[in-house]
C-alpha cells in the first residue's frame, strides 16, 4: 500500500467514527462533525485528483512520444 492510501483510509475511518459518535450522542457538536466530514471528503478528493493528474501526465507523454515518431 502507498502512503496516500494509508492516509486516505485513516481519514475515512476518522470520518465514520465522528459521524457515528455524533449519531449516538455524547459527541462533538454538529458543526464539528460536519467539519470532519468535509475535511475527509476534501482530502479524499485531493488524493484522487493527484492520482488522476499523474495518469494524465503519463498519457500526455505517450502522445508526445507517438507524435515524434511520425
Amino acid at each position: 500500500m502507498k502512503l496516500q492510501d494509508i492516509i486516505l483510509w485513516i481519514v475515512v475511518l476518522l470520518t465514520i467514527i465522528v459521524v457515528l459518535w455524533y449519531i449516538f450522542g455524547n459527541s462533538p457538536s454538529f458543526e464539528q462533525a460536519i467539519l470532519v466530514l468535509l475535511l475527509g471528503l476534501s482530502i479524499t478528493t485531493l488524493v484522487k485528483l493527484r492520482v488522476l493528474e499523474t495518469r494524465f501526465n503519463f498519457l500526455a507523454r505517450d502522445f508526445r512520444e507517438h507524435s515524434k515518431k511520425r
